[in-house]
């Protein structure tokens, strides 16, 4: 029986590949073809369709990289074949093992009607069905010669990822042209004998379904005249149709498919390309939808849907009419499926402000699902962000790439770090891009940890990035799955659907608690340096400008500038997508997005600029108001508030030491700088305690060989750690600040290629040491970190996140601990003994290291912090992070939890100082600093309501007090919408003086509504 079955499946093979394929288009004549190439970048429609044309032929190479040429391909439908369908077969010249990684197609009608795009698993395009013959032929295709950046051996440095390096040599050559006939019956053979070949390899051998089903795969090929296909095919699908009318069983798993084709939107190609890979697969999806009534289609990011209805205006008109009939779904409610580990706080509640607010505007459709199935990792802030944001389920794949440990669910309550729970689900296809192979639809059935409790699960089906999302071939094998003995049940549903119905079944499915982490795509914490502090950078400015501009909005009726601050929230969410943020994508993306945070920072600083002179009073007067926009008081001036600045305080001191080296002390810290430029002494005076451990130097860099297994810009693996060369030699070191309000030492190193200076500060009434460092970056695959082994015995430490802090461990007790080797942070991590503590704080870098070790001298622990500063992968880009680099750090001796919290945000929000003599009253006032604010706007609806957003930030219950300093007529909870709830969960309290009593949960966030009185107009009056 062995035999039969070898025999069998390899004759089924051949026959396949060899003798029915090739017969699903019977005849065929070829068309004529004329080329035209866009002199530059991509050129609007009517521009491409009007331009002249050039003959080419079949075998002719076409396309120079990143090029768009436009085809004209004509004929004429030969009278003999009336009354059968017929199709143009367009072949630019694909290699159909890489659909979405090379050249794509879409094809216009002569009067610049979309009709479809062209890939390589789909390149026909349908002339009539049926045919009367006679008819003629035009047909456009604006053709894109993307170049293959990531080929059968990813990973090869590759000058093809940037447009002025990838050369002009025609990267393709044109395949097959044709008009042909399409034999239906062949083609439906097609798909019985791929469903039934592939469920049978997937049985057991001895079970009797097996070999039911080669039986009669043996008796269709019997039945097929190989020397005549065409005729005989309806003869072999007979043979088969018992095995294929036999019903599933009533356990088997079910199965909801989801068209679905996953763009990334911006990663081997750069953002405008994105454009048009959405414009072709939308172009794909709705003609699909229009052919295929059981079929529906979701996709997600509200920015692809706004690049088509801005660029593609026709193909938009498609997609909205498919949306309101309820099959083409938008799915996710975020701007972009955007990275989920490094956006802050608010950031990330804004993905899904502006993405559901989109879909809302654009559809009236509310998402109540997440949906990132591509993204490295998930924060443990989210589950309360997106609850606040009105949604109750995720959907994600990602994780099932873990390296060391198999995530143990597939259906889980999520917990968040404040107690939020979100229904989540990990499709067990182990893909997004799940094409209805019998393997795939197996191996959800088999690898579906819930079994016994629950049996539906998610597929998303189709080709991604270009790929052109779903095809006919897998709507028919879907078909053909949808009641199958031997294979899960195949259904197309929306994903709410899906969700709906998996809750209903499973109700109290086990609890995940904490951050989802993947244990892979570590690196893309520190690749591209300067793409993450333009993010940082564009963060923090936002924060100031919507403080700022609403504070003079209200005190001094300056306009507030809604549609600059909506435009440039868009940009920097769509920046934060997960290829573009984790420094993964070509250079191209990072030099564009390196130029757009530039310009970005240009118009948030112009925006503070105007809202802060309207709000300092006489700019003429000589003196200065500072401005604070941190949430938390510093220098005597309230968080949210400007006063005229005042003379600073001094008290510090600078030694000399005679072995070399020196000594900088403000009465709170003593700092010794050692004579390589370390920093082996942190004396916390007060307490008396030594920060640094014994026989250890801090702010010590180290330099890492960094070549990965795979992955290169994305991923570090742990063997890096055994190869390291300590940065001790010392180029300069010497006096760069002596004064009684601060203290500095320089200090100059060079390794390797390149040179770091490094500026060591010790302010006047500041328990923190202040770390500039600048780094010319020339290494290749090296890997630089900064050291800090602390005088610190504990077991866990506290990183930032989103809306709160979490904790892991610093041990390596099983293997999920060790397999978090390198993390993320916001602005600071923390580490504490009881009673005494140190925090790590950051401007802009996110990634680093924790590490313990036991002392041979004293026994005691040294627990070691390092910080990621730059890497030197080269792929996608060989020339990452190549140059002049500067970074922010500041070590905090001393602190607790809330000291981490302030000095964080001191780091990140720099005062202000603009000529003027006004005392600036805050907006709001908060009395208890556990609690502080995250966002102060005016409501987006343009009402001139203030939105105040606060959390509590220490992980406990807080009660805290906010007073406004303007007339209030009532307060509203809001989700992040800024639509008041109905029933929330904290409800302020409205104090006769006019302030409002809050009660927080640990890490609780609430945005209020300020209701003002009927607002001054200019205020509503869009700057």
């Amino acid at each position: 029986m062995h035999d039969d079955r070898t025999l069998v499946e390899s004759r089924l093979k051949r026959v396949l590949d060899e003798r029915i394929r090739p017969a699903v288009y019977p005849e065929s004549v070829p068309l004529q073809v004329g080329i035209w190439t866009a002199p530059g970048e991509p050129v609007p429609v009517a521009e491409g369709l009007a331009a002249p044309r050039s003959p080419i032929s079949v075998g002719q190479k076409w396309g120079a990289p990143w090029g768009t040429s436009w085809l004209t391909v004509s004929g004429t439908v030969p009278a003999a074949w009336a009354g059968r369908t017929v199709e143009a077969l367009i072949d630019l010249g694909f290699d159909a093992n890489m659909p979405g990684f090379q050249c794509e197609g879409l094809v216009y009608r002569p009067d610049g009607s979309p009709v479809k795009g062209l890939q390589p698993r789909n390149q026909w395009v349908r002339i009539a069905s049926p045919a009367v013959g006679g008819e003629e032929v035009l047909l456009h295709v604006e053709a894109a010669s993307n170049p293959v950046v990531m080929d059968y051996h990813p990973f090869v440095p590759t000058v093809m990822g940037e447009k002025d390096t990838a050369g002009t040599e025609p990267q393709y050559r044109l395949e097959r042209m044709d008009l042909a006939v399409l034999d239906d019956t062949v083609w439906q053979l097609v798909m019985d004998l791929e469903v039934l070949g592939e469920l049978m390899a997937e049985l057991p051998v001895e079970g009797a379904r097996r070999w039911e089903i080669l039986r009669a795969v043996e008796r269709a090929l019997d039945a097929l005249d190989l020397q005549d296909v065409n005729a005989t095919a309806a003869a072999a699908r007979e043979q088969l149709a018992g095995v294929l009318s036999a019903p599933a069983e009533p356990s088997a798993h079910r199965i909801s498919a989801v068209g679905h084709a996953h763009i990334d939107s911006a990663w081997l190609w750069p953002l405008r390309e994105t454009v048009r890979k959405v414009a072709r697969t939308t172009a794909n999806m709705t003609a699909l939808l229009e052919d295929e009534p059981d079929f529906v289609y979701t996709m997600s990011q509200a920015q692809q849907y706004a690049w088509i209805k801005e660029h593609r205006p026709e193909v938009y008109a498609r997609v909205k009419k498919a949306v309101a009939e309820g099959r083409f779904v938008p799915a996710g409610g975020m701007w972009v499926e955007s990275d989920t580990n490094m956006p802050g706080s608010e950031a990330m509640a804004r993905q899904f402000v502006h993405g559901k607010r989109f879909f809302l505007d654009e559809f009236g459709v509310e998402n109540e699902e997440a949906w990132l199935p591509d993204t490295f990792g998930f924060a443990g802030g989210l589950p309360q962000i997106i609850k606040a944001a009105g949604s109750k389920w995720l959907l994600t794949q990602k994780i099932s790439w873990s390296q060391v440990n198999t995530f143990p669910h597939h259906t889980f309550w999520w917990e968040g770090i404040d107690g939020t729970r979100i229904y989540t689900h990990f499709p067990p296809i182990d893909t997004y891009n799940c094409s209805m192979q019998g393997r795939e639809i197996a191996h959800a059935a088999r690898n579906f940890k819930d079994k016994g409790a629950a049996r539906h699960s998610i597929a998303p089906t189709g080709w991604g990035d270009g790929g052109g999302g779903t095809t006919r071939e897998m709507i028919a094998k879907a078909g053909r799955m949808r009641d199958l003995e031997g294979s899960a049940r195949v259904r197309w549903e929306r994903p709410a659907d899906f969700f709906a119905k998996a809750q209903a079944e499973y109700p109290n499915p086990p609890v995940w608690a904490g951050e989802l982490y993947l244990e892979l795509h570590r690196a893309t914490l520190t690749s591209q340096a300067k793409t993450k502090q333009g993010n940082r950078a564009s963060e923090n400015l936002l924060r100031e400008a919507e403080l700022w501009a609403a504070t003079a909005a209200v005190q001094a009726g300056h306009p507030y500038p809604y549609e600059e601050l909506d435009r440039i929230w868009k940009t920097v969410l769509l920046h934060q997508f997960h290829d573009i943020l984790p420094g993964s994508s070509i250079a191209w993306v990072h030099r564009e997005a390196e130029a757009t945070y530039a310009a970005v920072a240009g118009e948030l600083n112009g925006i503070i600029d105007r809202a802060q002179r309207a709000l300092a009073g006489d700019g003429a007067s000589g003196g200065h108001v500072v401005f604070n926009a941190a949430p938390h008081e510093r220098s005597g001036v309230p968080a949210g508030a400007g006063r005229p600045a005042g003379t600073a305080g001094g008290g510090c001191v600078l030694r000399t030491l005679a072995e070399g080296g020196f000594v900088l002390d403000n009465g709170l810290l003593r700092v010794t700088v050692d004579d390589r430029g370390l920093v082996s002494s942190v004396h916390d005076i007060a307490e008396d305690r030594e920060t640094v451990a014994p026989g250890s130097s801090a702010n010590l860099l180290q330099v890492h060989p960094d070549f990965p297994n795979m992955w290169d810009a994305w991923d570090v693996d742990q063997f890096y750690r055994n190869t390291v060369t300590d940065l001790t030699d010392v180029d300069d070191l010497a006096v760069a600040v002596d004064t009684p309000q601060a203290v500095a030492v320089r200090v100059v190193r060079s390794f390797g290629s390149s040179r770091v200076t490094q500026v060591l500060t010790l302010s006047a009434d500041a328990k923190r040491l202040d770390i500039d460092t600048e780094v010319d970056w020339h290494e290749t695959e090296k890997f630089l970190k900064a050291a800090f082994p602390l005088d610190v015995h504990t077991d866990r430490y506290a990183a930032e996140t989103q809306f709160g802090h979490l904790y892991r461990p610093t041990h390596t007790n099983t293997s999920w601990e060790a397999a978090k080797f390198e993390a993320c942070n916001h602005r600071f991590v923390h580490l504490a003994e009881p009673g005494w503590g140190v925090a790590l704080v950051t401007a802009s870098t996110y990634g680093h290291d924790i590490t313990r070790t036991v002392r041979a001298t004293d026994h005691g622990t040294t627990t070691t912090v390092r910080v990621s500063l730059l890497r030197a992968p080269r792929f996608p880009d060989p020339h990452t992070d190549q140059g002049l680099h500067r970074f922010r750090h500041a070590l905090v001796p001393g602190a607790q939890i809330g000291d981490a919290v302030r000095e964080g945000y001191r780091i990140n929000l720099p005062e202000r100082y603009v000529p003027g003599d006004a005392e600036v009253t805050p907006l709001v006032g908060l009395d208890n600093d556990a609690v502080v604010v995250s966002a102060i706007k005016l409501a987006d609806d343009e009402s001139g309501d203030v939105i105040v957003r606060v959390y509590e930030t220490r992980g406990g219950r807080a009660q805290a007090r906010l007073t406004p300093s303007f007339a209030v007529t009532g307060v509203d909870t809001c989700d992040l919408l800024e639509r008041p709830l109905t029933e929330p969960t904290t409800a302020p309290v409205r104090a006769d003086d006019g302030s409002v009593r809050l009660r927080l949960r640990p890490f609780e966030l609430v945005t209020l509504r300020l209701r003002r009185p009927e607002a001054d107009s200019e205020t509503r009056v869009k700057d």
